[in-house]
C-alpha cells in the first residue's frame, strides 16, 4: 500500500543559509525511490508517495540524505495525509474568519503536554492563544508571526528542547492537506 506524506524541513532557505534548492531537494526524494515527489514553496515542503517505511523512519532518512547531499544537518518531521487533514480540521481557533498570516502550526516529533509550557504567562500574551494539538500547537497571533511575544517564547530552546518543532502559517498547512490528498 502507498501512502501520501509530506516532509517539513526545519530551517531551510532562511536568511540565505542552509540553502536547498527544490528541484535538488525533489531528485534527492526521488532518487530515495519516493514517488510523485512535489514541493510547495521554498521554506522546506516536500511531498512524496511511499509504500516502505513509517513517518519516523522516512524523515532520518531524508534528514540523512540532506546532509550527505548539501553537507549540513536539518530536522525533518514527516506526516501522512490523514494526520495533516485532522491538524487541520481541529483548529481551535476560526481559521475561516482569519487572516492566513495570523494563524500557524507548529508540528512537533513527539507528543508534548502542557507542562512544557508551564513558564509562559497565557494571560499575559492575550490577545495572542496558543492550544495544544497531536503533536502540534495552534497559534493565534493576530498582528503576525514576525511581531509575535508569545511565538519568542514558544520556540525557546528550552520550551523545545528534546523535540523537533517547525511551524507553518495557515496557507501552508492547508495547501499540505491539498497536496497529499490526491
Amino acid at each position: 500500500m502507498t501512502t501520501t506524506y509530506a516532509a517539513l524541513l526545519r530551517g531551510i532557505n532562511v536568511g540565505g543559509s542552509r540553502k536547498v534548492p527544490m528541484a535538488d531537494l525533489r531528485t534527492l526524494l526521488a532518487d530515495l525511490g519516493l514517488g510523485d515527489v512535489r514541493t510547495y514553496l521554498q521554506s522546506g515542503q516536500a511531498v512524496f508517495s511511499s509504500g516502505h517505511g513509517d513517518e519516523e523512519s522516512l524523515a532520518g532518512e531524508i534528514a540523512r540524505a540532506v546532509d550527505k547531499r548539501f553537507g549540513f544537518g536539518v530536522d525533518v518531521i514527516v506526516r501522512d495525509h490523514a494526520y495533516l487533514r485532522a491538524i487541520a480540521d481541529a483548529c481551535p481557533f476560526p481559521a475561516a474568519d482569519l487572516e492566513p498570516r495570523q494563524l500557524h502550526v507548529t508540528y512537533f516529533s513527539a507528543p508534548v503536554t502542557l507542562d512544557r509550557f508551564a513558564e509562559i504567562d497565557q494571560e499575559a500574551a492575550l490577545p495572542e492563544e496558543f492550544r495544544l494539538g497531536d503533536r502540534a500547537l495552534y497559534l493565534y497571533a493576530p498582528d503576525g508571526l514576525g511581531r509575535s511575544k508569545l511565538a519568542e517564547h514558544l520556540s525557546k530552546p528550552r520550551i523545545t528542547k528534546g523535540v523537533i518543532a517547525t511551524s507553518r502559517n495557515w496557507n501552508t498547512v492547508v495547501k499540505l492537506v491539498e497536496m497529499t490528498g490526491g
